[in-house]
């Protein structure tokens, strides 16, 4: 150390990751503590490690020793806690025990309430330093009190654990209430016990000038309000990252000793992160065969299956040897064994599934099941996925049906023992609408109304907001007193990505060689399993497996759609003409089907994965889809980089032969032959950097990253320069390596994976076929899995009565739990579980039908189901009960009377008052009650009221929408067609009778319910908005350039229904309008 300087580092540090209780960033902790010359820093998070892999990253970057610690919540020795404790790592082995010792504190307590017990510290000590804690350590807590024998027992605990030389009294000078006092008895403890002390300054933020965010932070944490008073709540704002100086300062009083410990104890501290280890399970291979062998059979057994054949062919062994080779070499054959078995496991079992990501460019992951997609045929290249100058993990991403991904999830756990595997955890942090939500609430301001400014914002980062402010049309023309929110804004903005949470990663599991405690401790996540406290890309950094299990609603409805053409009850349409037998299994569908194509080459493809927006339906019309290889494309180009990059229309353009490929080099032909001259492809990249540059494989893929990396211009330009180069020595003239460099640097930021595309082709074709050849079944399957896809609910009945299908209101004795196909095929029946507040109730009332008959009349359903009026009542005003009487106000006026003779003896009678209560806009009044009379044997039910008129149309689609989510009597844009057609609007049907032959724009109006409104990446910058008008008859798609959103953008994403001036015009086999005006439009009682 220089002479003169002050030794001194701070050794209790909390961050952002300290949930609520840390107010600065760690890049800012780490800088900060980088300008003060401090050559180390502890990070004390409470209770998890969780930015423990970003702490190392940053700190070791910046040239700082990161020193990894916890204070954990303590049960206490002498005293009931909780208390606070510090740990310290002294290296790999202290942080193993760390994580056991959280790990015991999370699972063995409450979700939520971690808190270790003293015998577990006793079994966990090696390698671990111990500090007292804060004020509110155990040790400080009892002198407080004034209770110095059991302080003086409690620190002799501790030396008794961890020895005189790990054990330390921790000082703090935060000029609080009774420091002095408390330093002194700590300093007298330690000299009767013999052990020392050391300063520290429980840092939550890096400035001063934080403190006021780490005070808000701890009032949303305790959820009180900045007026209210809470022990939590700092007193001062003391708890800056302070320099040596400023701390000598404070401990001015006190031995310099103390200060000279804490680097002493960083000192004895070493880095605990070991990066990029294999921590892969070791798969089970049989006695005498290594892994390597076994997956060597495996995969060759996979390919003659696949291939058909029993020899492999020369170009197919040569792949597969070449992808063995690079596996081997990597030493990742037991990724691939572990992968291969789940996903057999999950054939076994009849779960669809579908391997995704860049595992498709994988030959073996093809042979073994992993992928569907055979990279040979679709000329994929391996490099993309893996490569051995490359060293990061390869990433397998398979896509369960939702319904039973759990399942897998299970098998891994038992098949790879549960002390070696667990879910990744995943972080959520602040966010504009969160940050918000709750700065403002802890501001004071009224729930009410910071939901509703909440709600006014877009999804976006918190920082964001004053941007937005003036950004956003429907923000700038909101009237927000911008002036009253400039504090919470300005809170928000300090806090933007700030975690708030921990929660469960959708599919990430991490399966381990060794058990997981040893590498991160474990919490159980809301859903009943352990997660680590390390998200995906930390988990993948420490080495170990991770498998993106993920949930796919589609794949589920794929399943049900099969499963419902195939069951022995089946309502299938009796066609003039007799069909092939329905598809068993996704992978009988059959493929490259003329009809299905051309469906999807009309842009009919609502509901269909992938190719159902507005955007995707536009350029499906402009492509002459005839083969699978333009459904990849189309996947492919409606992403930012072929966007931004400009290259959708000379696709389009070229695919319809209006324009010529050109190739700047020759070499470019074979390479960007099939995507017509176009860069589309992330493959692509790594292909021009072999060819034009001659990089090798790894070295391209690196470029490839390298670009999409690139954070600046300046970034950028040094990659292209290097290309340029390599380029030009490759035998390329210099004017033409400068223009494949610009345009590879134009695409390569935003572009898509070519295995990603084909996989996602492969389950977008095979729902296109099922809507083509099956579409009720089909349909409803997508109802039962709903939300999914791109439409909402309502659209979807929309789609099956315009194919044709008929949607049919819930009906107590004829639905089940689910949407079912009916009349052989002409109609779908809705689920019981659609209407609100008969979710639980839904497959009970299907037992009880299926055990005991169907229901005879609504007190029969009441005796038999006993359900609550609010029940009772939606199911009323679903139309559940029209097949008893059509009259739904009158059931709904029933409905008490019913439930009181449910639960009178079978035969007794209820007798109505002569006034009928009235009804005025709708049910909602208190029913009157009835009187109970005698036993009557004939008769069972409530009196008719022939007196009560029905509810409206209009009542009733309003009732239907707020009980189903979705009208079944009619739409909403029928009740003012007429009206609608006197002012000049034209249906959605019109529009196609209205384009004119010549092609010239046609000036139309279309009013409608609007769908999805949004902004995507457009190559200029300028914003486009894009959505879709429903009406009665179908959808519409309609385009807002800058001009007409600044005017009308409040109106469009704040306005549930428009009215729509514009022109129309043909963009390939489609209509599509561009607004000139735009107008909020309500329909009274329904749409507001």
């Amino acid at each position: 150390m220089p002479a003169g300087k002050i030794p001194f580092v701070h050794l209790h540090v909390h961050s952002p990751w300290s949930f609520m209780d840390g107010a600065d960033r760690l890049e800012d902790l780490i800088n900060a503590a980088a300008r003060l010359d401090m050559g180390a820093l502890a990070l004390t998070d409470h209770d998890n490690v969780c930015a423990a892999v970003r702490f190392y990253q940053l700190a070791t970057a910046a040239g700082i020793k990161p020193i990894q610690g916890c204070e954990i919540t303590f049960a206490g020795f002498r005293a009931r806690g909780p208390f606070h404790l510090t740990l310290l790592a002294t290296g790999p082995e202290g942080y193993a025990n760390l994580c056991r010792l959280l790990s015991l504190a999370h699972l063995e307590n409450e979700r939520g309430q971690p808190l270790l017990l003293p015998a577990h510290l006793a079994e966990h000590a090696a390698g671990l330093i111990v500090l007292s804690g804060c004020r509110r350590g155990e040790i400080p807590s009892l002198l407080l009190r004034g209770n110095s024998e059991d302080a003086l027992q409690a620190a002799r605990d501790y030396v008794q654990i961890f020895g005189r030389e790990n054990f330390y009294l921790e000082l703090q000078a935060l000029r609080l209430p009774r420091t002095r006092q408390l330093n002194a008895a700590l300093e007298d403890l330690a000299a009767q016990i013999g052990c020392r002390t050391v300063a520290t300054n429980n840092v939550h933020y890096a400035t001063p000038d934080r403190f006021a965010l780490h005070d808000l932070l701890t009032c949303i944490r305790t959820q009180i309000s900045l007026d209210d008073v809470h022990p939590d709540r700092p007193l001062n704002g003391q708890n800056w990252l302070k320099s040596a100086e400023e701390m000598a300062a404070l401990f001015s009083e006190h031995s310099p000793a103390c200060l000279a410990a804490s680097a002493e104890i960083a000192a004895r501290c070493r880095p605990v992160i070991l990066p990029n280890r294999h921590l892969f399970p070791l798969f089970p291979t049989p006695p005498g065969t290594t892994a390597a062998a076994l997956l060597k059979d495996k995969t060759y057994a996979g390919a003659a299956r696949k291939y058909g054949v029993h020899t492999i062919p020369p170009h197919i062994e040569s792949r597969l040897e070449h992808e063995l080779n690079i596996i081997f070499r990597l030493e990742v054959e037991d990724l691939f064994l572990t992968v291969a078995d789940v996903v057999e496991y999950a054939r076994s079992r009849r779960i669809a599934y579908c391997g995704r990501g860049s595992s498709a460019n994988s030959a073996v992951a093809y042979a073994l099941g992993i992928s569907e997609v055979d990279p040979i045929e679709r000329d994929l290249l391996f490099e993309r996925f893996l490569s051995p100058e490359r060293a990061d993990l390869p990433d397998i991403d398979i896509d369960f049906e939702s319904s039973r991904r759990d399942e897998v999830i299970d098998y891994v756990f038992k098949r790879f023992g549960r002390e070696r595997v667990a879910g990744v955890c995943t972080f959520s942090t602040y966010q504009a609408r969160s940050a918000i939500r709750d700065f403002g609430k802890a501001l004071g301001f009224p729930q009410e109304e910071i939901d509703t400014l909440a709600k006014t914002f877009p999804h976006m980062h918190a920082d964001r907001i004053p941007l937005a402010l003036q950004a956003f049309p429907e923000l700038r023309h909101s009237r927000l007193p911008v002036e009253r929110y400039e504090r919470l804004f300005g809170f928000c903005a300090q806090a933007a990505g700030f975690p708030r949470h921990i929660s469960t990663h959708l599919g990430g599991v991490v399966v381990c060689r060794h058990p997981i405690h040893l590498v991160s401790p474990q919490q159980m996540a809301a859903k009943g399993i352990p997660v680590i406290q390390f998200d995906k890309d930390d988990s993948e950094y420490l080495g170990l497996l991770k498998l993106d299990l993920l949930s796919l609603r589609t794949l589920s409805a794929v399943r049900d759609t099969l499963d419902s053409l195939n069951s022995p009850d089946s309502a299938v349409a009796k066609p003039a003409t007799p069909k092939p037998a329905a598809p068993t299994e996704p992978a009988d569908i059959p493929r490259n089907d003329p009809e299905t194509l051309a469906m999807i080459d009309a842009a009919d493809t609502v509901g269909i994965f992938q190719l159902e927006s507005p955007a995707q339906r536009a350029l499906q019309s402009m492509l002459n889809i005839d083969r699978m290889e333009d459904i990849v494309a189309g996947i492919s180009l409606i992403r930012p980089g072929p966007i931004r990059g400009g290259m959708v229309a000379p696709y389009v353009r070229r695919r319809q032969g209006l324009e010529q490929a050109s190739y700047p080099d020759p070499r470019l032909k074979p390479i960007l032959d099939r995507t017509y001259g176009v860069v589309l492809y992330q493959e692509q990249v790594l292909q021009i950097a072999v060819a034009i540059g001659g990089f090798t494989p790894g070295e391209a893929d690196k470029l490839r990253r390298a670009m999409s990396s690139a954070r600046s211009e300046a970034e950028m330009q040094k990659v292209i320069d290097l290309f340029i180069s390599k380029a030009v020595a490759n035998g390329c003239h210099e004017d033409v390596a400068r223009r494949i460099g610009a345009s590879l640097a134009a695409y390569s930021g935003y572009g898509f994976c070519q295995g990603h595309a084909e996989a996602f082709a492969v389950t977008a074709y095979r729902t296109a076929y099922l809507l083509r050849h099956h579409p009720a079944h089909f349909l409803a399957a997508l109802m039962n899995n709903y939300p999914l896809g791109y439409y909402p609910l309502h659209t979807l009945c929309l789609e099956a009565r315009r194919r044709g299908i008929a949607v049919l209101p819930p009906d107590i004795n004829l639905s089940s739990d689910r949407f079912v196909v009916q009349q052989e095929g002409r109609a779908i029946r809705t689920s019981l579980r659609q209407v609100r507040q008969v979710e639980s109730l839904a497959a009970g009332i299907v037992e009880e039908r299926e055990k005991n008959g169907p229901y005879t009349d609504l007190v029969d359903f009441c005796r038999r189901i006993n359900p609550s009026i609010d029940a009772l009542h939606q199911l009323i005003l679903a139309g559940t009960f029209d097949g008893f009487d059509i009259n739904r106000r009158r059931v709904f006026w029933q409905a008490a009377q019913a439930l009181k003779m449910a639960s009178c003896p079978v035969g007794w009678l209820v007798v109505y008052p002569d006034q009928s209560p009235g009804l005025e806009q709708g049910p909602g009044l208190v029913q009157e009650p009835g009187l109970v009379q005698g036993p009557d044997q004939e008769k069972s039910r409530p009196a008719n009221r022939a007196s009560v008129a029905d509810f409206t149309p209009p009542e009733k689609i309003y009732y239907e929408i707020k009980a189903l989510g979705f009208p079944i009597s009619g739409h909403p844009l029928e009740l003012v067609r007429r009206q609608l057609m006197q002012e000049g609007f034209s249906t959605t049907a019109e529009l196609s009778r209205l384009l004119r032959a010549d092609g010239r724009q046609v000036t139309v109006r279309v009013a409608g319910l609007v769908i999805r409104p949004h902004r995507p990446a457009t190559r200029s910058g300028r914003t486009t908005v894009f959505f879709s008008l429903e009406d009665e008859y179908g959808l519409v798609d309609v385009t807002v350039f800058e001009d007409v959103y600044q005017r009308y953008g409040r109106t469009i994403f704040s306005s549930p229904a428009l009215k729509v001036a514009g022109h129309l015009e043909r963009r390939g086999k489609r209509a599509t309008l561009t607004a000139h005006s735009i107008q909020p439009f309500r329909i009274a009682g329904l749409v507001e």
